[in-house]
């Protein structure tokens, strides 16, 4: 299993398009469903499909012909030979969501509505398509060194200078990642109050797995000296934090606003940061602290939610400083301590906001509670 045994599922077809059909052929099916429950026009999924998925293939290969120039500047004709592989899913999302907002005009319909039908799907696609690049043989990441951790699905076996060695399994990571994340919005669809916060948390769930997984990847695309794909998940991080956030914190009351709103946001981003100070205890330990002070602050009044709250919030830092005691005590310069601490700061961020914004709409309900007189006063 840790080396495939076809690149073809049968007939010439390459097992790589077979799942980008199927992944979105899933997506559509479940967009559909979407569709009844947003009160959406009929058809509207497939209409939108016959527009989306065009503009995703063109965005995946213009994406990727943009990161990587230098391979087709000798024969620029070889843009066009996308049977031969290269494309690329940020491109592909970006390419999507433009055709997306095309169609939302012509249409007069919501963009926000349109993309929070189709981001549960998305993202169980992408989880899919994934596994073409274990059948590529692509998207591994570096040798493992350890024998304890050389077998699959951790591990692949990659044909390297005539010999086959172990890498690590990427497109396995996130591919569960996403799966992952594609039950974690099929889940709180229901719950969300406006347009356009699944889409925002699409990307900042996908955002924050891609950014530690794409640093493990041996053919990332660079931007000089830059991994292009995972700094643009930092964006979209920090860009849905933002939304997410001020939409939680945005009330009637100025004072809860200007209270609430910039502890969170700097709380959210100590969150961020943490990813550039994985396996460095002192400078960790201070952020953490940091971010408990901050939360302490915002939330300190709030009598009713304070002891709740403040029993979870240092769970969310819990795990971070055991890898980091385990990597210095234990394991030091472990490579799989350090990704499972990477791992734990990506778990924990979507976990953060999520409770950050409980704690905003605690506080807001607290305090209209207290402001509103008892029945005895009036």
């Amino acid at each position: 299993m840790s080396i495939p045994y076809s690149r073809t599922i049968f007939a010439g077809i390459p097992w790589y398009s077979f799942l980008i059909v199927l992944g979105v052929v899933c997506a559509v099916f479940l967009a559909e469903r979407e569709e009844k429950r947003l009160g959406l026009p009929k058809d509207t999924t497939l209409d939108l499909a016959l527009v989306v998925v065009p503009c995703g293939i063109v965005g995946a290969r213009l994406y990727y012909v943009l990161m990587s120039w230098e391979s087709f500047a000798h024969n620029p004709i070889s843009v066009l030979y996308i049977w031969q592989g290269g494309i690329a899913i940020y491109g592909a999302v970006i390419g999507g969501a433009l055709g997306a907002l095309v169609y939302a005009g012509r249409k007069k319909l919501n963009f926000l509505t349109l993309a929070d039908m189709i981001v549960p799907g998305l993202l169980l696609a992408q989880a899919i398509g994934r596994w073409g690049n274990y059948f590529n043989m692509e998207a591994y990441g570096p040798v493992i060194e350890n024998p304890l951790f050389r077998f699959f699905p951790l591990g692949v076996q990659i044909l390297t200078g005539g010999n086959w060695e172990w890498h690590m399994a990427t497109f396995f990571y996130e591919s569960i990642w996403n799966l992952c994340g594609f039950f974690a919005l099929w889940g709180m669809r229901k719950r969300q109050r406006q347009e356009g916060n699944l889409f925002c948390w699409y990307m900042l769930i996908y955002g924050s797995g891609r950014f530690v997984i794409e640093q493990l990847r041996q053919d990332s695309l660079y931007i000089g000296s830059l991994r292009a794909s995972q700094y643009l998940s930092l964006i979209l991080c920090a860009v849905s934090a933002f939304v997410l956030l001020y939409r939680a914190c945005r009330t009637d009351r100025p004072d809860v606003f200007r209270r609430a709103f910039p502890v969170c946001l700097a709380v959210s981003g100590a969150a961020i940061v943490r990813w550039f100070f994985v396996g460095r205890l002192a400078p960790y330990l201070a952020l953490v602290a940091l971010v408990l002070c901050l939360t302490l602050w915002v939330f300190f009044d709030v009598e009713k939610q304070r002891g709740a709250y403040f029993a979870v919030l240092p769970m969310l830092f819990l795990p971070d400083v055991l890898c980091l005691v385990a990597a210095a005590a234990l394991a030091p310069g472990e490579p799989m301590i350090h990704l499972l601490h990477t791992l734990v700061c990506s778990i924990t961020l979507p976990a953060l906001v999520a409770w950050l914004i409980r704690a905003v709409h605690g506080a807001r309900t607290t305090t209209k509670e207290e402001d509103e007189p008892c029945l005895s006063e009036k």
